[in-house]
């Protein structure tokens, strides 16, 4: 019931996911909705559920900072390169290894625009399946120092035990391209990039270390987000019970008429019965009578049940005309209410 609606809210806008704010859930929970309709096995109650999620979850990412900020390694990798160099789309990336680190952070910098790359590993054969999937050049380790003269990022994800780029050679290439800085991602651990090429002029490094405060951060300001977007979430979780409580009153008010309708035809037919001389002119007045005052009588309480679907009372409203009319068999159940409440004695209507 209420859990399952509040817990659907939460996993839509990441709240509930392994890294907070995780956008792809949302996507997901977008196609579970289009898979059930396909199937029809999505009702209207399920789907206007899943539609509520998927615009709450929208809401979060696009008016609180949830998602603004990187939330893994990659990711932020990926950001941090792309504040250093403005051309980022344009940019020359050599890839150092072929390890599942590397192919993430290569995963974000290619959602971000970026088709330039090199794929340099000791074992050619395992670059060229990387760079076959990328679209990219394929280097073995040999000509290392060749690809990193036209880099503009270099992402270093090796097995090695010790670096395997020392900062004098590094130094060397970077004199050779005075104008054209250098973003390096060690994400290697340990660390493939000499710590000493970070004083090189026009190299920026970033390693594992820096790499996880700056994400600490990032977590912390996405953590700092949860209130607002949980505000946004108990919105629009009470937009929904209001509906679905509009909907019990729709309900209730349906099997109102259909019993006063169901009373009218007996009555009716029973007093026709009665005065077999009438014409069908006749017959057609007093049926249209009946009809009449049985509208008159319902009119405004099926009024006042509509105005009392989304307050506080409904479900007291609800259960007082169920006893009050003999409706669905409720003349047991006891008013959810309390005593104080409106046509309420002693917890019972």
């Amino acid at each position: 019931d209420q859990h399952a609606i509040h817990h659907l809210l939460r996993v839509a806008a990441g709240l509930d996911s392994l890294v907070l704010g995780e956008p792809q859930i949302l996507g997901q929970v977008a196609h579970a909705l289009d898979l059930a309709q396909a199937q029809n096995a999505a009702g209207p109650l399920l789907t206007r559920l899943f539609q509520s999620a998927i615009h709450g979850g929208k809401r979060v990412r696009s008016e609180t900072q949830i998602g603004r900020n990187p939330a893994s390694v990659s990711s932020l990798a990926a950001s941090l390169v792309g504040r250093t160099l403005p051309h980022l789309k344009q940019a020359q990336v050599v890839v150092l290894g072929a390890g599942e680190m590397a192919e993430l952070a290569v995963e974000a910098l290619r959602k971000r625009g970026v088709t330039r790359m090199t794929v340099v590993n000791r074992t050619l054969e395992r670059a060229r399946q990387l760079a076959q999937r990328w679209q990219a050049q394929a280097l073995s380790f040999e000509h290392l120092e060749q690809a990193l003269t036209s880099a503009d990022i270099l992402i270093a994800s090796t097995a090695a035990p010790q670096a395997v780029i020392n900062a004098s050679i590094l130094a060397q290439i970077m004199q050779s391209r005075p104008q054209r800085p250098l973003v390096a991602v060690d994400i290697a651990v340990p660390r493939n990039i000499d710590p000493q090429a970070a004083h090189i002029p026009g190299v920026h490094l970033y390693n594992m270390d820096s790499l996880n405060h700056l994400l600490e951060q990032s977590l912390q300001q996405r953590l700092q987000a949860v209130p607002a977007a949980e505000a946004i979430l108990a919105q629009v979780e009470g937009d929904y019970m209001e509906y679905l409580s509009s909907l019990d009153m729709l309900t209730l008010i349906a099997d109102l008429h259909q019993q006063a309708e169901a009373i009218r035809q007996a009555e009716l037919e029973k007093t026709l019965h009665r005065l077999p001389e009438l014409t069908e002119a006749e017959r057609q007045r007093i049926e249209a009578l009946s009809k009449a005052l049985v509208k008159k009588l319902l009119d405004t309480p099926t009024l006042r049940l509509r105005a009392a679907a989304t307050t506080p009372s409904a479900a007291c409203y609800a259960a007082a005309t169920r006893r009050l009319f003999g409706l669905g068999g409720a003349a047991t159940s006891p008013c959810p209410c309390p005593a104080s409440n409106l046509a309420c004695e002693g917890g019972e209507v």
